[in-house]
C-alpha cells in the first residue's frame, strides 16, 4: 500500500500509518529498529531499495530524508509505503524550505518507540555525524567515505571527529579480508617482517586494513596501488618467502604460501544490501574500528607513489 500526503504534518503522517497497519493487520511490534537514510532524489531509490533488502533480515521502519529547494517556503510531503512485500515500512519525507534545518523534529516523532536508531548517509558524509541533528538521534551512524570525492581524505576527516557509534562502509567491506587473514594467521607462520597492501589508489578500506595489520602485528605494513577492482591482494614477507593472498577479479582469491600448493578461496565485493545487513547486525560500539582510526590517525599508513602499471607483478 502506497499513501501520498501532501503539505501535511508528523501527527497526520502517524495517523496515517496507524490506519494502513490497521487495514493490512499489521503492527509495528515486530520491527527491531528505525533507519534514518539522509540523502537525495538522486540516491534514494536505490538507498532505499537496499534498505529493503536488509529489512528482510532485520525487520525495520525506514524514513528517508530529503531537502528540496532550500530557498522555498517551509512545507513538509511525505510518501509511505506499508506492506508491499517488505516486513517493515518505508516512509519517504521531502523537507522544503527552512523545514529541511529542522528534520531530526520532524523524524523524532515517527521513530518506533523503544527499538534502536540507526542514521545512515549512503554518499557525502557529514563533518560531524555524532552531532548531525539526524545522527544525534541514533545510537549508531553509518557512513561511506568511498562514495566521496576524496575518500582518503573523508576517512581522515571522520578518525578525527570518532565517537562510540560511528562505522564506516569502508571498515565493513574489511570484514571478509580481515576473517581471511586472520584463518590464515593463525596456522603456524614464519615470523613476519613486513606487510603490504594492493588496492585502488583512493580505497579507505585498503588504508583501514593497513593500519589494521599494522595494529595488530606491530609491524611495516604499506601501502601499494594496483589497478583494482577494489583490493587485490595483501603480502607478508617472511624469511622463507611471501605469504600472499591475491584476487584480481574481484571474486576469488588465491592463498599462496611458501611450500605448500595453492588454495583457491572465495572472496566476492559485496553489495550495498549486504554491507547494511551486516552492520544492522551490531548495534553497540565497534572498538576494534576505533582502535584502528585511531591507529591510521597518528601514524599514517606507508604509501607507495608507483602507478598501477608499475605494479603488474603485485597483480598476478
Amino acid at each position: 500500500m502506497t499513501i501520498d500526503l501532501t503539505d501535511t504534518t508528523t501527527s497526520a503522517i502517524d495517523h496515517a500509518l496507524t490506519e494502513a497497519r490497521r487495514r493490512l493487520g499489521g503492527m509495528t511490534v515486530g520491527m527491531v529498529l528505525t533507519l534514518i537514510i539522509v540523502t537525495d532524489e538522486e540516491g534514494q531509490y536505490d538507498a532505499i531499495r537496499a534498505a529493503n533488502q536488509a529489512a528482510r533480515e532485520h525487520p525495520m521502519r525506514i524514513i528517508a530524508s530529503i531537502t528540496r529547494r532550500p530557498k522555498a517556503d517551509s512545507r513538509l510531503d511525505a510518501e509511505m509505503r506499508v506492506g508491499e512485500g517488505s516486513p517493515g515500512e518505508t516512509l519517504v519525507l521531502r523537507m522544503y524550505g527552512p523545514l529541511a534545518q529542522h528534520a531530526d523534529s520532524v523524524a523524532a516523532p515517527l521513530l518506533v518507540p523503544d527499538v534502536p536508531v540507526v542514521t545512515w548517509w549512503p554518499e557525502n558524509p557529514p563533518d560531524i555525524p555524532s552531532k548531525h541533528p539526524l545522527g544525534a538521534l541514533a545510537q549508531r551512524r553509518v557512513t561511506d567515505a568511498a562514495s566521496a570525492e576524496t575518500p582518503q581524505e573523508v576517512l581522515a576527516s571522520l578518525a578525527r571527529v570518532y565517537q562510540p557509534g560511528d562505522t564506516d562502509f569502508a571498515w565493513t567491506r574489511a570484514t571478509p579480508w580481515r576473517s581471511l587473514i586472520a584463518a590464515t594467521l593463525d596456522q603456524p607462520h614464519p615470523r613476519l617482517g613486513s606487510g603490504d597492501v594492493q588496492a585502488e589508489r583512493d580505497n579507505p578500506t585498503a588504508d583501514l586494513i593497513a593500519a589494521w595489520l599494522s595494529l595488530r602485528l606491530d609491524i611495516p605494513v604499506r601501502r601499494s596501488v594496483s589497478a583494482g577492482p577494489g583490493i587485490t591482494g595483501v603480502t607478508f614477507a617472511t624469511s622463507d618467502g611471501d605469504i600472499s593472498l591475491s584476487r584480481p577479479d574481484g571474486r576469488t582469491a588465491t592463498l599462496s604460501w611458501p611450500g605448500r600448493p595453492d588454495r583457491m578461496v572465495a572472496l566476492h565485493r559485496r553489495e550495498t544490501a549486504e554491507l547494511l545487513a551486516e552492520e544492522l547486525r551490531r548495534l553497540d560500539p565497534d572498538e576494534v574500528y576505533a582502535e584502528t582510526l585511531s591507529r591510521l590517525e597518528t601514524r599514517g599508513i606507508q604509501t607507495d607513489d608507483l602507478e598501477p602499471a608499475d605494479l603488474e607483478a603485485t597483480d598476478e
